[in-house]
């Protein structure tokens, strides 16, 4: 972490920014499915515009499963942030937080193991780590990478040595989980990216190291 200290309303002012292009992001999207549905034929015109609803429906259901208790859900408080150059022996697997190296991780779909001590790092600027052992089937290995489609701050990874086939964490919280396929994934996803308790969030979780797929 930096040495200065950023503000309450200096962290809220970023989250809010990110937050912003993250929905702007949305409404291109959405935009764009409409106006490729306004050259189709009316029935096609109808099915696209029932999919945008549609989705729109999930997603208010999965902001309010956010807004509850998620049930599995560890946390973990008295956390240190300090930047060091070794490696860190981490009490989880993988880790939820405290000392990492001053470099973070950039943000994305990982092939192979990843740095603990640069991904903690990630957690600590609002990123949602998604690790998986290296096992688990390629179907729900695909449905992992979705979360992280179109999302800057999820990164997804192969993990050895996990109590679990799929472990979510973000900064001071965990949710082991025995497939993908869970429904509480996408609300752990929901509920604790880019998390406003951080002092660090939403700065970058890209121009770090590492090369996602």
């Amino acid at each position: 972490m930096s040495s200065r200290r950023v503000t309450e309303a200096e962290r809220q002012a970023k989250l809010a920014a990110v937050r912003a292009e993250q929905s702007r992001k949305q409404r291109r999207r959405t935009v764009l499915i409409a106006s490729v549905a306004g050259v189709l034929v009316l029935a096609l015109v109808g099915v696209a515009a029932a999919v945008i609803i549609g989705e729109g429906r999930q997603q208010a259901a999965l902001e309010a499963a956010a807004d509850a208790d998620i049930e599995g859900v560890e946390t973990f408080e008295d956390l240190t942030f300090n930047h060091v150059t070794t490696t860190v022996d981490y009490p989880q697997a993988p880790p939820v937080g405290g000392d990492h190296n001053a470099a973070w991780l950039n943000c994305g779909v990982y092939a192979e193991t990843v740095p603990d001590e640069n991904a903690v790092h990630s957690l600590e600027h609002g990123a949602v780590w998604l690790a998986y052992d290296p096992s688990l089937p390629a179907d729900e290995v695909d449905r992992l990478e979705a979360l992280a489609e179109g999302n800057a701050y999820v990164l997804v990874s192969p993990y050895e040595g996990m109590d679990a086939p799929v472990v979510a964490t973000s900064w001071g919280y965990r949710l082991a989980l025995e497939s993908a396929d869970d429904e509480r994934l996408p609300v752990f996803v929901e509920k604790y990216l880019l998390n406003p308790e951080l002092s660090e969030v939403g700065a970058p979780c890209s121009n770090g190291v590492g090369t996602p797929a």
